[in-house]
């Protein structure tokens, strides 16, 4: 059954014309920290793997909790991810003493069927420019 709306009411008109405030949110793209008191938005195009394989794109020898903090997740999540992306052969991590390298596989295809004819690579070239 339809919800009845009273069009003759301010109130009604308030709420048409007012843009919610998800919408209103810029999707932000970036591979800086996310300001400690600035809004995640709610959704994003890309999912946290690809912003993690995107994070370490640009820096191979970078710390999982940097990576959380710039991507915007718990360390916990980037490790699973990290995990994810090893098996998926994807990345290859190399240890160094305490720290580690990632190398990427970017000739590796993109998992889902809508973007399978395209491989990492062009992920990488669109967002990074590389």
């Amino acid at each position: 059954m339809p919800r009845h709306v009273d069009t003759k009411s301010p109130k009604a008109n308030l709420e048409r014309s007012e843009p919610k405030a998800k919408s209103e949110r810029a999707v932000r793209i970036s591979t800086e920290p996310i300001e400690s008191g600035a809004r995640k938005p709610s959704w994003t195009f890309l999912s946290n793997h690809a912003h993690v394989l995107l994070v370490l794109a640009r820096d191979p020898e970078i710390k999982l909790r940097e990576i959380a903090e710039r991507v915007g997740i718990t360390e916990r999540a980037v490790q699973r991810i990290v995990t994810d992306l090893k098996d998926g052969r994807y990345i290859e991590i190399e240890r160094l003493g305490r720290r580690s390298r990632y190398r990427l596989h970017a000739e590796l295809p993109l998992r889902h069927p809508v973007e399978a004819h395209r491989n990492v690579a062009h992920l990488l070239a669109l967002i990074l420019g590389s």
